[in-house]
This record gives C-alpha cells, structure tokens and sequence, in this order.
C-alpha cells in the first residue's frame, strides 16, 4: 500500500515571519548579538515581510551572517531558543496552515516541514506542530560552538533532492504527495510532487502558479498555536526538548550554502 506526505514550507507559509530573524533579541538578551546587530536583523525582516527575499539579497545576507555565527557558543544558542520558543513562534503561526496539517493527518499522510532554516528551530516547532519528519538545514558545530560551516543547506533544489530521499526511505508516492510553499525558490518542491500548492506567493511564484495551473491559496489568519491546538504538556516540553539542539536562528536560512559532503 503506497503512502503519501504533505510538504510544507515554513516562512511565510506556516509562520508569517522569518523564523531565522524572529530570534534576534533572545541572542541579543544572551549576549551574542550585539545592538548593530538585531537593527539589521530587525530590517532584513522587515524587507523579508514587505517584498520576500529574492537571490541577490539572500546572498549579499548570507556573506554577513556567516560571519556574524562563527564562533557563537552552542549551549547559549540553544537556552535562547528553548526558553522564548513559545512566546516567539506561537502569535506567528498561520491558523489555515494548522487547518490543512490537521486534514492531511485525518487523511492518513504524513506532514513533513521543509526549510531552509536550521534543523534547531525548524525540529521543535515540528515538534509543536505534530510534524512526522522534518528537512532542514544542517549547520555545523565543534568544541561547543559554532563553526559557519554547513552540512547541508535546504534550500531551492536541495528540497527536492531531500524530499525523493525521504519518500525513498518512507516509501511516499510523490505523484500523490501534496507540497506548499511561498516562495519562487521553491518552484523544485512544488514541482516534485502531484498537488502542488503556492501560498501568498511572491511574484515570481505567482507566475510560475499560473503558468503551471497550480491553485493559489492566501492565508492570513496567525493564529496562537497552545491555544489552537489545545498543546498537551507532553507535546509542549517535547518541543522545548527538540529545541535543546537549538537553531543559530538568525543565521541559517540567509547564511547557508550547501557544501560537499
């Protein structure tokens, strides 16, 4: 019996902020980000909230923050995280995109999120969210702290190479697979399975939608994930234990490249 997986992205398709941003001032309270430092932070969000990213900026974002998290000390990075994780992510999430994980799990499909950002944060909001696997970016680390080097970098067409592996090993039927996302990065995702889905696509996505005949779906609602869900206290500190690998949040998705393994 063949099974099938509903893909999401995160940014802006679950959460309605960059999840590798939101956690600016938690690293300032703990000391790695200096007051320069989550000002940028802070307007690389908001230029990400008005107008998406697009190549260019991601890359020009990417040469900074890879050296901004050199050296950022593992255990600090993942008490930021676990201690603000609800209070951060929780006002974020999309009320539509909670709607359509619970269909696809009443449905008999995993729910697999698919992220550019770092396994740190993207693991536990998959943990808040009843996810079954997670594909995200995988940074590097030795001596306890951070080294900028990165083992795979989840973004564009590495989605769709680790998605095939992961139906591979899962057994997932890609043709009845469903996928979502934002943005024209992602085209390879939606591209990989059946029934694609774009949401609040940004222009180029728009388009590539149209030309494809993929339905577009607007969401709109953040929604308070505990109080949505009804989060039992064996999911939430199943989350906070996820975090306990905790993401340098405000690097992953605009700082990483994928290099050989």
């Amino acid at each position: 019996m063949t099974r099938s997986a509903a893909f999401f992205d995160l940014d802006k398709t679950i959460i309605a902020k960059s999840s590798t941003l939101a956690f600016s001032r938690p690293f300032f309270d703990g000391g790695l980000l200096n007051r320069r430092a989550v000002l940028r932070s802070a307007y690389a969000q908001f230029v990400f909230a008005v107008s998406g990213a697009d190549h260019d900026q991601l890359e020009k974002m990417r040469g900074y923050l890879t050296q901004l998290v050199t050296g950022w000390d593992v255990d600090v990075v993942r008490q930021a995280v676990a201690e603000t994780l609800h209070e951060i992510i929780d006002p974020l999430v999309y009320e539509e995109a909670v709607e359509l994980v619970e269909q696809h799990r009443a449905a008999g499909r995993d729910v697999v999120i698919v992220s550019a950002s770092g396994s740190e944060v993207v693991e536990p909001i998959g943990a808040m969210l009843g996810a079954d696997h997670v594909i995200a970016t995988t940074l590097l680390e030795q001596d306890g702290r951070y080294t900028g080097e990165i083992e795979f970098y989840a973004y564009a067409a590495n989605k769709a190479v680790a998605m095939r592996e992961l139906a591979e090993q899962r057994g997932y039927d890609l043709d009845e697979c469903y996928a979502y996302s934002d943005s024209e990065t992602d085209v390879p995702m939606l591209q990989a399975v059946g029934h694609p889905f774009a949401v609040n696509p940004d222009r180029a996505l728009r388009k590539a939608a149209e030309t494809n005949g993929w339905p577009v779906l607007t969401f709109a609602r953040p929604v308070a994930l505990r109080r949505r869900l009804g989060l039992s206290r064996r999911v939430r500190l199943a989350a906070v234990g996820v975090a306990g690998t905790a993401l340098v949040a405000v690097a992953t998705s605009l700082v990483l490249r994928r290099r050989d393994r």
